[in-house]
Parts: C-alpha cells; sequence; structure tokens
C-alpha cells in the first residue's frame, strides 16, 4: 500500500472521493494525479499515461488548456464565488440557450447530480403529478428518486440502489428496460395520467455505450406528448461532447428539460438545467419551485465553462468525430486479430467496449459480458501507459488534444 493510498483510507471514506475512482471495479490500488496537460496525465509515482478518461468527459479540450487556464486565472483574480450575480453567470446561460434550440431559459448548478434532482422536483412541480419514469442501466446522479437500476457505480458494485434510501423515496419512480418502447407504452397505458415525466440518457453511458434504437428516443417523446407528461433528456454526458447542440440535435428531438454538465464547466464543477420558458418559469424566484445554490454560476466555473465552449466550433466536432471512428476502428482490428470477441460500440465521440459475443442493446445485456476480461484488460493497459476507465460499465473519451500518434 502506497504511502499516499493509506492517508486516504484513513481520512477518507473508500479512500476516495467518488466510488468509482477506487478501482473496486478493475480490482488493485489506484494511481494518484500529479498533473495533466492535454492527452497526458503524469501520476505522483511519475508514471506518465495516456489518458482516455479525461475526467469522465468533461475535458473535451484535453488537461490543463491554455485557454481555460487563462480564463480561470483572470476569474480568480477578481474573486472566485461572490453568492450575486455575475456578468460571466448570464454570458453562459446566453451560450447555452444559443447552442441548444430546446433550452429558452437555464439554471446554473454545481454538478450533474444537482441538475437531475432539480429537474425532477421541477416536472413534479410544473406537472402536478408525482410519478417519473426511468430506464434501467441509465445514471441520473445519486439523488433518491432516481438512484434504483442505475448505472455508473451503482452497476459496478452489482447494487439495486443504494442504503439510506428508504422505499418510499422511490416508491414514486417506475423502472423500465432501456430500449424497450413496448414495455414504456404499458407504463403509459396503466398510468399515464399520473407520470409528471419521464428521464432518459439518450446514450446510455454509464453502463458502457448504448446507443438508442431507431425510434426509441422519438416513441418515448411522442409518448409523452400524448400524456401531458415532461420529456427529460439527461445529456450531462453527451451535451457538448456529440454536438455541439447536443444528442438531441443527432437523434432530432425537441425536450421539455435538458440536464446539461461536464463539457459546460471546463472541467470545474458546474452544471444545468434548462427548457421551455413556461416550465422554467415554475422555479422560484419566478415560480412556487424552489431550488438554490450558494456557488451556482460561480466565476471560475463560469469562466472555464466560456473558454471550453468558445473553442467548439464545427472543425472541433469534426475532429473529434473522426478520431473516435479511428479509436474504433483501431481497437476493432486488434480484438479481431488477437482472437478476442469483444463489442466496440460508439456513439459519435463516445465509445464503449464489452467482451461479449453479441452486440449490447440493454442494461442485461450489458452486466452479462466478460468482466474479468475487462478487469485484464484495463491492467494490461494501464502497465504499457494507457489508462481507460477503471470499470466495465464506463465509456472512452477523446479529447481534441489526442493526436492521431496518440490513437
Amino acid at each position: 500500500m502506497t504511502s499516499l493510498w493509506g492517508r486516504a483510507q484513513r481520512v477518507t471514506p473508500g479512500g476516495v472521493n467518488s466510488p468509482v475512482r477506487s478501482f473496486a471495479g478493475v480490482g488493485g490500488e489506484p494511481f494518484f494525479v500529479a498533473e495533466g496537460d492535454g492527452a497526458w496525465i503524469r501520476t505522483t509515482d511519475g508514471q506518465r499515461l495516456l489518458d482516455y478518461v479525461q475526467s469522465w468527459g468533461a475535458s473535451i479540450l484535453g488537461h490543463a488548456h491554455p485557454s481555460i487556464v487563462s480564463a480561470v486565472q483572470q476569474a480568480a483574480a477578481r474573486g472566485t464565488s461572490f453568492g450575486i450575480p455575475t456578468e460571466g453567470e448570464v454570458d453562459l446561460a446566453e451560450a447555452i440557450v444559443a447552442a441548444v434550440p430546446s433550452v429558452q431559459k437555464v439554471r446554473l448548478v454545481n454538478s450533474g447530480t444537482e441538475a437531475t434532482m432539480s429537474a425532477v422536483r421541477l416536472a413534479r412541480g410544473f406537472t402536478g403529478r408525482d410519478l417519473v419514469v426511468k430506464f434501467d442501466g441509465c445514471y441520473h446522479g445519486h439523488g433518491d428518486a432516481l438512484l434504483v437500476a442505475s448505472g455508473s457505480g451503482v452497476a459496478t458494485f452489482g447494487l439495486p440502489g443504494s442504503a439510506g434510501v428508504p422505499p418510499a423515496a422511490v416508491a414514486d419512480t417506475c423502472v423500465v428496460p432501456f430500449n424497450d418502447l413496448d414495455a414504456t407504452s404499458a407504463v403509459f397505458d396503466e398510468r399515464g395520467a399520473q407520470i409528471a415525466a419521464v428521464i432518459v440518457e439518450p446514450v446510455a453511458a454509464n453502463v458502457g455505450c448504448i446507443p438508442p434504437q431507431p425510434g426509441f428516443l422519438d416513441g418515448v417523446q411522442q409518448l409523452c406528448r400524448r400524456h401531458g407528461a415532461l420529456f427529460v433528456l439527461d445529456e450531462v454526458v453527451t451535451g457538448f461532447r456529440v454536438d455541439r447542440a447536443g444528442a438531441q440535435s443527432l437523434y432530432d428531438l425537441d425536450p421539455d428539460l435538458t440536464t446539461l454538465g461536464k463539457v459546460i464547466g471546463g472541467g470545474l464543477p458546474l452544471a444545468a438545467f434548462g427548457g421551455r420558458a413556461d416550465v422554467m418559469d415554475a422555479l422560484a424566484p419566478a415560480g412556487p419551485v424552489y431550488q438554490a445554490g450558494t456557488l451556482s454560476g460561480n466565476s471560475l466555473a463560469t469562466a472555464a465553462g466560456l473558454a471550453a465552449l468558445g473553442e467548439l466550433d464545427d472543425a472541433a466536432y469534426r475532429g473529434l468525430r473522426g478520431k473516435a471512428m479511428e479509436l474504433e476502428t483501431r481497437l476493432a482490428e486488434v480484438f479481431a486479430t488477437a482472437g478476442v470477441t469483444a463489442q466496440v460500440q460508439r456513439a459519435e465521440t463516445i465509445i464503449g467496449i464489452y467482451f461479449s459475443e453479441t452486440p449490447v442493446t440493454t442494461y442485461a445485456e450489458a452486466k452479462r459480458a466478460d468482466v474479468a476480461l475487462y478487469r485484464r484488460f484495463f491492467h494490461a493497459l494501464l502497465r504499457r501507459g494507457v489508462y481507460i476507465a477503471p470499470s466495465p460499465y464506463e465509456v472512452l473519451f477523446v479529447s481534441l488534444a489526442h493526436t492521431w500518434d496518440d490513437l
């Protein structure tokens, strides 16, 4: 046990501040990062690693990008947080509204969990209904109402939810298989008048990478329209990652509410939820649905977010897609040459690896993939200086900093 890992375990539960960092999904001790530069990170032990995690997708420009570093330094010199409005908050909100057509108004928060739990509360308050429908394997943060049949760390540890979440907290959450429109329709047929919202990741990216089947997302959206429920698209992972206007642009969707995170913070703690103006105006102080946050829209995060979005033009997305396609192709070739059966699944700029005989389209199929082989693959890559997600239920992210030689 390294001294730093020992110190961490003595003062932090499990030694980490987020479970997937513990390497419980792959075994062994986690390393500690000293610094990052572009596509690379350096550990406290001096090892240099090619990074395909990139802060779980947040660092789309790569680590320590000069534009972000400069913006944060300038913002810090003016003050880090005020708890009163700043111009940066308005600038970032305007940038989001301009980029995502379905978002007419937006509120900034500090994390994806905060965004999704706030969006669900807003949907319930706006509709006057209680029931929320989610899909198994879709992870929407660790808020009580949505921490059931989730992916991410919950899938890694094989938990159906979490201790400390009472049955009453999820009594009004209905879980349906992802990519199963018939099952979703059946829920609406039975309880449509009670459903406040359906929340869904457009790409299930916390159980590996499971793209939506043709017609699935549009079908869910139409069910919501027909029954007066709100369609909530969780784009914390996909927003500004797969396209400037998000997955909703690629799949021709018009959600009532959208949650965003990761990329929009430029690597700092920032997320958002937004959508139709009439729905958003139900939030306090304009309406009766309460939501607040002392550090929401703080100066450092908004500066970093604006700097990141400022670098993401059409050429940037063409580059990201090209790199992701190259990585997908090369991985598939390597597995085939080695005689290893694996599914390399890509959704635009997001890639998942399953050691499975057949393509993975559901959470149940993802859980049947060979986890032991993923663990071996992870550690073999790490010994060779390449870092991928320390969980078989996470994905690979390329950044603009990855070069063709890196790939």
